[in-house]
């Protein structure tokens, strides 16, 4: 007696590519709108950065040049350099799709990816009723 039928395994791996194919088009499609990144200090808005002009460049915020930033031309942006003791903010890596976030919390530098339109996704996802 077999434990797994040969109908069983070809359902599961209709499954899985589905399931592979649904996240590979939100990921590649649905997430890449236009977007900007924010950069706060101290919890004020001190610079936006267009991330669809496909440019390269290091940059830093005039609050704080020991901190510098890297846009790079595929649209992402991360820490490039800065001077806090644990690094954690340079290992989170590029940023891109919308609503990703990296925090640099000793220099009080926060990045937020969203939307270029000026969207606001933090809205009711759902109406409740009676």
């Amino acid at each position: 007696m077999e434990f797994f039928k040969k109908c069983d395994i070809i359902i599961l791996a209709a499954i899985v590519t589905v399931s592979l194919l649904t996240w590979f088009i939100y990921k590649n499609v649905v997430s890449r709108k236009m977007a900007k990144a924010e950069i706060y200090y101290n919890n004020q808005l001190v610079e936006t950065v267009d991330l669809n002009k496909g440019e390269d460049k290091a940059f830093s915020i005039p609050q704080n040049k020991n901190v510098v930033f890297h846009l790079y031309k595929d649209g992402s942006i991360c820490f490039e350099k800065s001077d806090c003791p644990d690094k954690i903010c340079i290992r989170t890596g590029k940023l891109k799709n919308i609503g990703e976030t990296a925090a640099c919390i000793p220099n009080k530098i926060f990045i937020k990816i969203v939307p270029a339109d000026g969207s606001n996704d933090d809205g009711l996802d759902a109406i409740s009723g009676k």
